[in-house]
């Protein structure tokens, strides 16, 4: 099932290894600099995940050149692969890089892939819909999902319009 490394343009696409989480809090950063580029500065300066964090995660991927410049981070929820942080350095921003992990996430062997998202950032739910994700009505929320989103209001992230989204 696994095939590793998948390449693109001379990057590895690999699953993380121990000695990657500790390079991973960076390009957070750096993707999250572009929120404030739109007004939503309290993104860019939210607390970076630990390395032990990231590690937390059954399913992780990085993207390499040869260190990691893109990571995603997933768990299983209701018996899909839930994508609970996918992002680019901002230096290889607009590459198909993202693109790239969630395709390796989706071969993971889930019947869908799921995640929750800004609805009205142009790189969030929009570019989501692009790579195949559908947004959820409330009533379409698994009890795994609407936990998720009852955690992310109560760190008050929605104070930007959010969505939960699906690709079967």
């Amino acid at each position: 099932m696994w095939r590793y490394p998948v390449t693109l343009s001379g990057m590895r696409i690999r699953t993380a290894t121990a000695a990657d989480f500790d390079r991973l809090p960076e390009v957070e950063r750096s993707a999250g600099e572009c929120f404030r580029d739109i007004g939503m500065p309290e993104i860019a300066d939210d607390v970076l995940p630990t390395p032990a964090e990231l590690a937390s995660y059954p399913f992780a991927w990085v993207a390499d050149d040869p260190e990691p410049v893109a990571y995603l981070v997933a768990a299983p929820v209701d018996g899909a692969l839930h994508i609970e942080q996918v992002s680019v350095h901002a230096s290889r921003a607009r590459r198909g890089i993202g693109r790239a992990l969630i395709e390796e996430a989706a071969r993971a062997g889930f019947p869908a892939l799921t995640l929750t998202t800004f609805a009205d950032v142009p790189w969030n739910a929009p570019y989501y819909e692009r790579c195949g994700f559908v947004r959820l009505a409330g009533d379409e929320l698994t009890p795994g999902l609407r936990r998720i989103r009852a955690a992310e209001a109560a760190r008050g992230l929605d104070r930007w319009p959010r969505v939960a989204m699906r690709r079967a």
